[in-house]
């Protein structure tokens, strides 16, 4: 195995795979190199002397400009290397035409609904419409957990502080996420728990929870009753004995919708673990899937690369305002757009956010943008769709569900433990972490640098979806990690 990667021909750069040391002759590939310092796995290292002032070149893409000469050999990361991005930018449609090879779906074992998709599992969820009632439905949940068993796999009260004193926009994302959540198809009972004087009451949820199956919603305003337990409990008994009747069937992959997501980064990410899910993007794309591209500040300084492949100038303009606006989102609390990567990141070897969107947006494959969504927008469109959310982990994850996603691939080079709404896949970038965090991890990216190829892993993690799909637990379901984050905006009364 090379110790070092240069990812494309005209890159200035190359990447670390291992521990380099000083003065180490290595081979990148075209060449080779000896770095003048120490360098830690994924961290970059000059192919050549750069100028003060030079942009960098990594992914064969700009990655920041060089704010010193930089030395054949030297160490290119935050002392040397500085972003190129400014503000909102004017773009033009330059269409790729990208397109995927039709291919015959695969099949998992699923739970049918009368309406909409199938659910991957077969939950009972609780779902306060306002914090005032979280400690009821924690209560529920956990006097609920007798009726888990066989076709009922779960109960989870998805506790959350909004539903009251938001305005505008904001509480209208809340009221909209929670309604979503009422007709998710991995929920094969739903009890809507509401306080009864809140803004974002069960009336207003309803309002936009759509067509729904009567046997699988029912509803509580804890101040209508004398003991909201016992009645929330004869509620939730109810749905139970619906739930007993479900069965798992075949069905077809063409039927799932797959989130991707990407956090605690380091300088593999964008080489290993996100083109292994880019791979499997394309895979269920071909199939008739969906997946789910998220994080839109991780776009900046890659955006370009999807706008080039979005399937209809419609569709470039609805990514032009996802980009834009999102940067407005960041200017009107007069915050800077590009304060990223985490520290976490750049310990790990991402230097720039150019460099970060680059290896971010790996997880979409090479496959057309078929839809661009709203946040809490279900997704309708097979194919690659982009939706609008943060960054942050738990909030992005839970933005991914709320559109539809049964599950979500998450790739990370320094790990972490969560679980969002729905079954969550931790994907490392490096064996080590794998090795390591094997409670957390689920699936081992890095051995994309002992020998395996990129084709082979990209469909081995369809096989290993496909399993999750049907049944099988991921690490975070084992742990009993199951969180929701709602996308905060605007102004608390």
């Amino acid at each position: 195995m090379n110790k070092l990667v240069q990812i494309t021909p005209n890159d200035l750069v190359a990447v670390a795979l291992a521990p380099l040391s000083a003065g180490e002759e290595v081979d990148y590939g075209a060449g080779t190199i000896a770095p003048l310092t120490d360098i830690p796995m994924g961290h970059k290292v000059a192919l050549r002397d750069i100028a003060a002032g030079e942009k960098v070149i990594k992914y064969g893409f700009p990655i920041g400009v060089a704010t010193e000469a930089i030395p054949a050999g030297g160490h290119v990361h935050t002392h040397n290397l500085h972003t190129g991005l400014s503000g909102a930018l004017e773009y033009e449609y330059h269409p790729t035409h990208p397109r995927l090879e039709a291919r015959e779906a695969a099949t998992f074992m699923g739970y049918p609904r009368k309406l909409g998709r199938p659910g991957i599992r077969n939950e009972l969820w609780i779902i306060p419409t306002v914090g005032c009632v979280n400690d009821n439905a924690k209560a529920l949940e956990q006097l609920a957990q007798k009726f888990v068993g066989g076709p009922i796999e779960g109960v989870h009260a998805f506790t959350h502080p909004y539903g009251c004193s938001q305005m505008g926009g904001d509480q209208e994302n809340t009221r909209q996420a929670l309604a979503n959540l009422c007709t998710h198809p991995n929920a094969g009972g739903v009890l809507l728990l509401g306080l009864g004087c809140e803004n974002s009451g069960v009336a207003e949820i309803m309002k936009r929870v759509g067509d729904y199956d009567s046997e699988r919603l029912r509803t509580l305003i804890c101040q209508n009753v004398e003991d909201e337990i016992e009645a929330g409990m004869a509620l939730i008994e109810e749905l139970a004995q619906r739930m007993k009747k479900d069965a798992r069937e075949a069905c077809p992959a063409s039927e799932l919708v797959v989130g991707l997501k990407c956090g605690g980064s380091d300088g593999l990410s964008g080489i290993t673990a996100n083109p292994t899910i880019g791979v499997f993007s394309d895979l269920l794309g071909a199939m008739g899937g969906t997946t789910i591209l998220t994080e839109v500040p991780e776009m900046f300084g890659a955006e370009t690369i999807l706008m080039g492949r979005c399937a209809d100038e419609a569709l470039f303009e609805k990514t032009v305002h996802l980009i834009n606006d999102f940067k407005g989102y960041f200017e009107s609390y007069h915050m800077p757009v590009y304060e990223n990567p985490s520290p976490g990141n750049k310990a790990g070897g991402i230097t720039t956010l150019e460099d970060k969107a680059l290896g971010c947006t790996q997880k979409s494959g090479s496959g057309p943008v078929k839809g661009v969504l709203k946040y809490a927008e279900k997704v309708e469109n097979p194919g690659l769709n982009l939706l609008s959310a943060p960054g942050n982990d738990l909030v992005a994850s839970t933005a991914l569900s709320l559109s539809g996603a049964q599950l979500v691939l998450f790739s990370t080079g320094r790990g972490t433990p969560f679980g969002c709404p729905v079954p969550t896949v931790k994907i490392a970038s490096n064996s080590p972490l794998a090795q390591k965090k094997h409670n957390w991890i689920d699936f081992d990216a890095g051995r994309l640098l002992s020998g395996r190829t990129l084709g082979e892993l990209g469909a081995e993690l369809m096989d290993f979806v496909l399993s999750v799909a049907g049944g099988k637990l991921t690490r975070n379901e084992i742990n009993g990690f199951h969180d929701l984050a709602i996308f905060k905006q605007g102004v608390t009364l």
